[in-house]
């Protein structure tokens, strides 16, 4: 037997589990990517929800009289892990923002690919950071914590019990603020670059109106752009890994 129960509250203990577990993991950030094909991030999700379910079981609400009632526990539990899901990708998503901030100030805005970790078209630093950041959570094990955190979100949020929509609703829109002010202050350098160097460029096309002062300059913007982006990228990487690791922790 599954947890060492009847069949039937086995089948409910590994049913809720996994409606939680799996939801937060087919969007946790370098496990959920979409380049991984869907059977192998469900694999893991089960796998997960195996090595877990133990520890999880008795924090389970008794098995409802009802299917209607059994139906809404697992409704409920799936919801909650979309939401924890879906928050731990703003801290990815404040890569693409900063990305395209760099783009806009080092006139690569309109160099785009596909970017696989958001699934459209993106600005190239926008990719660069997203595949670099993608590269730090395993490089530095920030996926322990964050599998962790999934894990121990039922001390945050017990199972059967009806979220506080608003306290939650709250803490994502936090998050997504947070996301936004994260990526501006990655993108910061180049920011005070940009303000800078174009305000020199209005001056010179002032002083020299006959010149095409934009397109000259556009290589020394990209030049220079790069330089700083290159300075400043390892300080960037540390705040980024800092606020992840935050977010992990405000669930554990």
């Amino acid at each position: 037997m599954f947890f060492g129960f009847d069949p039937s509250v086995a089948v409910f203990a590994a049913a809720m589990v996994f409606a939680r577990l799996g939801a937060i993991l087919m969007l946790l950030p370098g496990i959920g990517e979409s380049t991984i094909p869907p059977r192998i991030r469900l694999a893991f999700a089960l796998a997960f929800s195996l090595v877990v379910g133990p520890v999880i079981a008795p924090q389970l609400p008794p098995v409802p009289e009802t299917m209607l009632g059994m139906s809404g526990l697992i409704i409920f539990e799936v919801l909650i892990g979309l939401m924890i899901g879906a928050a731990s990708r703003f801290m990815l998503m404040a890569g693409a923002v900063a990305g395209q901030i760099i783009g806009y100030q080092t006139g690569l805005a309109m160099a785009q690919s596909f970017d696989p970790t958001q699934g459209q078209s993106g600005a190239l630093p926008a990719q660069f950071l997203n595949l670099l950041f993608m590269v730090l959570i395993f490089a530095t094990n920030v996926h322990h914590l964050l599998l962790g955190a999934a894990a121990n979100s039922y001390a945050l949020m017990p199972a059967g019990d009806a979220p506080m929509w608003g306290d939650a609703a709250i803490w994502a829109l936090t998050l997504f603020s947070d996301a936004f002010v994260l990526a501006l202050q990655i993108a910061a350098p180049l920011v005070a670059f940009g303000l800078v160097f174009y305000l020199g460029l209005g001056v010179l096309s002032r002083l020299m109106p006959q010149a095409q002062i934009f397109f000259i300059a556009m290589p020394l913007n990209i030049l220079i752009g790069f330089s700083i982006l290159a300075i400043t990228i390892g300080a960037a990487s540390l705040v980024w890994l800092d606020r992840i690791e935050r977010f992990a922790t405000t669930l554990s």
